[in-house]
């Protein structure tokens, strides 16, 4: 594997690790420590995407089913939404 994937890799997870709150560092860590090896580089860009969304955006998503514009319903998304911990 290329080192400017892996570097892309090393930064969705520290992105999904350090959110601000517990919670969140919580679901997502788990979410791409699972499934990081799994993605191809599309899914990949999508995740990072994805991670840039508040908390409050993707705890609504995740918990309540509340669906914003804001979050593509996309593979991540899919998997996301399937996701336990």
């Amino acid at each position: 594997m290329n080192n400017k994937l892996e570097l892309f890799k090393k930064k969705i997870i520290y992105r999904a690790g350090y959110r601000g709150t517990k919670e969140m560092d919580i679901l997502l860590s788990s979410f791409v420590d699972k499934y990081i090896n799994k993605l191809d580089e599309n899914l990949l860009i999508e995740l990072e995407k994805f991670l840039n969304f508040e908390d409050e955006t993707i705890l609504n998503f995740y918990h309540h089913d509340v669906i914003e514009k804001k979050i593509d319903q996309n593979g991540i998304s899919k998997i996301f939404k399937k996701f336990k911990l």
